[in-house]
């Protein structure tokens, strides 16, 4: 357990998350998410944490390894493809986490989620946290829309609306 993650965790607070993404941002992003699935019948959900809390955060639980429970406990497996996404930001790490489904993680490799992963951090850096997210989710979109084009009568599964845990 690292004590400089540690009081890192401890000192992000709530507020800080809510200035860098204040409510008009957040409507923003949940038309943006809402556009990006016009072109695809894959399904794009975005959460956003502060900072990790009692027992995840004494345990030293990775971005990635929350990002993967986030994906369980927001149902994003639960699309008919198998194709639902989570773009996760852990705010105290600075830390971006895309986490496929099994259907889409057959199709597209790690590496390039990565990527997209990186430069939404490098966005992020700079303070750009909607731009960055905004680009992110077009660039997921792209790989949706490749390998998982809108079929007719596909319907929402995934509630659009970003998360704020």
């Amino acid at each position: 357990m690292q004590i400089k993650r540690i009081f890192s965790h401890l000192l992000y607070s709530r507020r800080r998350l809510r200035r860098a993404f204040p409510p008009e941002c957040l409507t923003r992003i949940e038309a943006c998410i809402r556009e990006a699935e016009a072109g695809h019948s894959g399904e794009i959900r975005f959460a956003v944490e502060a900072s990790l809390e009692g027992a995840p955060l004494w345990r030293n639980q990775s971005a990635r390894a929350r990002a993967i429970d986030v994906f369980s406990q927001l149902r994003v497996w639960d699309t008919e493809h198998n194709n639902g996404i989570l773009i996760y930001l852990l705010m105290a790490d600075h830390d971006v986490e895309i986490v496929a489904d099994r259907g889409v993680n057959a199709r597209v490799v790690q590496e390039e989620w990565e990527k997209i992963c990186r430069e939404m951090e490098n966005h992020f850096r700079s303070g750009a946290f909607e731009a960055g997210l905004l680009a992110g989710i077009h660039a997921v979109a792209s790989h949706l829309r490749r390998h998982y084009p809108k079929a007719a009568g596909h319907a929402n599964e995934i509630p659009d609306r970003p998360v704020i845990l």
